[in-house]
């Protein structure tokens, strides 16, 4: 097991998926440490240098690689081995990052840091891949994938003339970063009552039960009043319902002892009531009612006395 915090970068896995990634990044390192020349086909390397960028390479291979390349000692032999055995990884990532930038849309992500962030993932294959991807590629993908919705947008950050993608890029961030404010600024103008009702701030009242919000609560004081009472009993008249008394049940929970409107049982307590309050009313009861409908049903000897008990 390779001890990771001493590798440069990460080690070239076996099944050789992270091939051109380790390649980039073996090649870059070894023209740094100035072994670059090491791994080119007819070189004319020093011993030394060759020996250098050998346990380079070595350091950063998977140890099943280490055990097949065992007999190999020269950094170009080993360089075009891999080559050779993984180099077809670019026919197996093009077509999929081909896929992937053909579908690639704005609209389909969540943010735009998330749309830029796969944006660069994709071209970074199709350059390992051999494919150059442009600034006018890249900016025409966003303009012509903006949802359907902001027609009007895209249309004018087209009119702007941006020349490289980093410029609409910068633009479409500090635009949905403004936006995301300007949201949460109108989050917080709104408050919530007890009962989660949304009142404004603007139009306070004198303490918690004068609010003049447009809430369920509108125009009824903490302790209630006769006046309170009647214009809520006219109000239920009016839609049909019977006329509320002191000693009726409170409909939404079914206590005795307040209003409806001045309930203040919770919420999951409410939703159990009317929940049983349904279950009872699936519960109808049945009786057996004859065709007749009458209350009796008597013959005519029944009326009359048997013809052994007639007195004349």
């Amino acid at each position: 097991m390779p001890n990771l915090t001493s590798l440069e970068f990460e080690a070239l896995d076996i099944s050789g998926d992270n091939y051109l990634a380790w390649a980039l990044d073996a090649e870059i390192h070894l023209s740094a440490k100035e072994l670059g020349e090491t791994i080119k086909e007819g070189n004319k390397a020093e011993s030394k240098d060759k020996a250098k960028a050998m346990i380079f390479l070595r350091h950063h291979l998977h140890e099943g690689l280490k055990s097949e390349y065992l007999n190999v000692k020269d950094p170009q032999v080993l360089w075009t081995s891999l080559k050779e055995r993984y180099d077809h990884q670019k026919t197996v990532i093009l077509p999929r990052a081909r896929y992937d930038w053909t579908h690639l849309r704005l609209q389909d992500f969540k943010s735009v840091s998330e749309y830029n962030s796969a944006l660069f993932k994709i071209t970074s294959k199709l350059e390992l891949c051999g494919e150059k991807v442009t600034d006018a590629d890249m900016l025409e993908k966003t303009f012509s994938t903006f949802h359907a919705n902001n027609v009007v947008l895209q249309t004018q950050y087209r009119e702007k003339g941006f020349q490289k993608y980093s410029q609409l890029i910068s633009c479409l961030l500090v635009a949905e970063q403004n936006n995301e404010l300007l949201m949460k600024n109108h989050g917080k103008n709104k408050t919530t009552d007890g009962q989660g009702h949304i009142r404004g701030r603007g139009r306070g009242g004198r303490g918690r039960g004068y609010g003049r919000g447009r809430g369920r609560d509108f125009g009824v004081r903490q302790r209630g009043s006769f006046k309170n009472a009647r214009s809520h009993q006219n109000q239920e008249n009016k839609g049909g319902n019977k006329q509320v008394t002191q000693g009726n049940a409170c409909y939404r929970c079914g206590g005795n002892d307040h209003w409806a409107r001045l309930c203040r049982t919770p919420k999951h307590l409410v939703g159990l009531y009317q929940q049983a309050v349904k279950e009872k009313g699936k519960n109808v009861e049945t009786n057996l009612v004859y065709e007749d409908g009458e209350a009796t049903h008597m013959e005519i000897a029944d009326i009359l006395a048997p013809e052994g008990n007639m007195r004349i």
